[in-house]
């Protein structure tokens, strides 16, 4: 016998939960990076600018699929398409997407934990000296944070909608909020701090080329959750009290304010560590920049602030970066999760074990995969190099399902669906979408140039990961 669905219990509830999801590591990290390399301001400008003109309109999309039929994304296609099985199957990759994207995000965040440990310990030296991120990853340690990982989202997770995933968000994204802003206020005091400031936010478009904008879109894109399926199952959720234009508005406007300010914190210490740093050479992976340089930066400051203070700054960072990957966690697991309840028709408690006893499997392979275990560690060849097992779910299911799943959405609600079927969900708890420019943008943006966008964004993906070719000169 089924039982009622939970829904949020406010709006604000939802706001937090959708924004916990969609800041994430990237954001944090990954983003400032590639701003600083890509132009500065011109890159805050074309970011912002894709956020509005494409994120926004898939956002409410998803989001009106979720409420429509109080389903997640299998239960969602299906029974707007009356049970079209092609469509079902599109529902179906949009739940296999982020149990995949869970695993390698679990491997990420059992690092992060391993390092917060570490730094919280007094161990910073050690996490600032040469090849101790490849000793540290490849040790039995990890495993250790692997089932304390793994405990936090169990728990989070059985506890439901409300008193879970609300709550935890609730919790911990203020708690983001209040370490960024006070790491930020703290590295602005540094020494040639106003230098990577000024880098950070100066537009410079002579470095504006196909690649950055491409780049730009991409995070975009990526950074608000979209075709993970969490914003159709987090759609389920809502009340039809909701307004679900303007709360997209409040999730969009939260995820890049985070991404903006967490620049404020990356950059200006970069360049207070070193301040001839070339920033073409700064990594673009926020691996790399989080386990590698970073810590170096940290230990650097005991010169300035003493090594207790020093660790203290480098614990409150990785405690930030942690807060931010379980709340990103929470909202991938919560899909197949969902899909288990809604079409198998399991109790919550079962298909958490069930995603735990899959995933756990894929999760410690992959952990394995960077030199552990030689047949994960070079499993296949493409794209012109051996890859892991790491990397195989990276580029699939990251890098390279996500903008067709995206795709897909698009061109469902405006020629399966119906735009004036959208229309009629749009409108309510929002009385005023009727008519309103904002109804005229989304109608015309899902039916029209944001496929296009995201076609050639797929194509040009497969190209350039798997044959090491681009289509467009990115």
């Amino acid at each position: 016998m089924s039982t009622e669905r939970e829904h949020f219990s406010s709006r604000l509830g939802f706001i937090l939960a959708a924004a916990g999801s969609a800041v994430g590591i990237g954001n944090l990290v990954g983003f400032p990076v590639n701003a600083a390399k890509n132009g500065g301001g011109a890159f805050l400008f074309l970011y912002a600018f894709f956020v509005v003109a494409i994120c926004l309109p898939v956002m409410a999309a998803e989001l009106a699929m979720g409420r429509k039929t109080d389903k997640g994304p299998v239960g969602a296609f299906g029974q707007l398409s009356n049970q079209n099985p092609i469509w079902r199957f599109a529902g179906l990759i949009g739940v296999i997407t982020p149990f995949m994207i869970g695993v390698f995000y679990t491997v990420i965040s059992v690092w992060i934990l391993g390092y917060l440990i570490m730094a919280a310990v007094g161990q910073l030296e050690y996490l600032a000296l040469d090849g101790t991120f490849g000793t540290f990853i490849n040790s039995p340690y990890i495993f250790i944070s692997l089932f304390f990982v793994a405990a936090i989202i169990y728990a989070i997770l059985k506890l439901g909608v409300q008193k879970g995933i609300e709550k935890a968000s609730k919790i911990l994204m203020p708690a983001l909020f209040v370490m960024l802003i006070a790491l930020v206020i703290f590295v602005l005091t540094l020494d040639n701090a106003s230098a990577g400031v000024a880098f950070y936010l100066i537009p410079d478009f002579d470095k504006i080329t196909a690649t950055v904008i491409n780049g730009a879109l991409s995070q975009a894109f990526f950074s608000l959750s979209l075709g993970m399926g969490i914003l159709i199952t987090y759609g389920s959720y809502l009340s039809n009290k909701t307004n679900i234009v303007g709360s997209a508005k409040f999730v969009a406007l939260a995820d890049t304010c985070v991404a903006f300010i967490a620049g404020l914190m990356i950059l200006p210490a970069i360049f207070s560590f070193n301040p001839d740093v070339n920033p073409a050479e700064l990594s673009s992976s926020s691996v790399s920049l989080i386990f590698v340089l970073l810590p170096k930066i940290f230990l650097a400051l005991q010169v300035s602030i003493g090594f207790i203070a020093a660790s203290i700054v480098a614990t409150l960072f990785f405690l930030l970066v942690f807060f931010a990957a379980i709340t990103s966690l929470v909202s991938i697991i919560e899909v197949p999760v969902a899909y288990l309840i809604d079409e198998k028709q399991q109790s919550r408690k079962k298909a958490l074990s069930t995603i735990a006893i899959f995933g756990g499997v894929l999760t410690v392979m992959c952990a394995l995969s960077f030199g552990a275990v030689e047949m994960l560690t070079k499993m296949v060849n493409y794209g012109g190099g051996a890859k892991s097992m790491f990397d195989i779910v990276y580029d699939l299911f990251y890098d390279t399902i996500l903008p067709l799943n995206g795709l897909l959405v698009c061109l469902f609600v405006s020629f399966r669906w119906k735009k004036h079927e959208l229309n009629k969900e749009l409108s309510i708890g929002n009385a005023d979408f009727e008519g309103s420019l904002s109804q005229k943008y989304i109608n015309f943006s899902l039916g029209t140039f944001i496929p296009v966008v995201l076609l050639a964004i797929f194509l040009n993906t497969v190209a350039q990961k798997y044959f090491a070719e681009s289509l467009f000169g990115f």
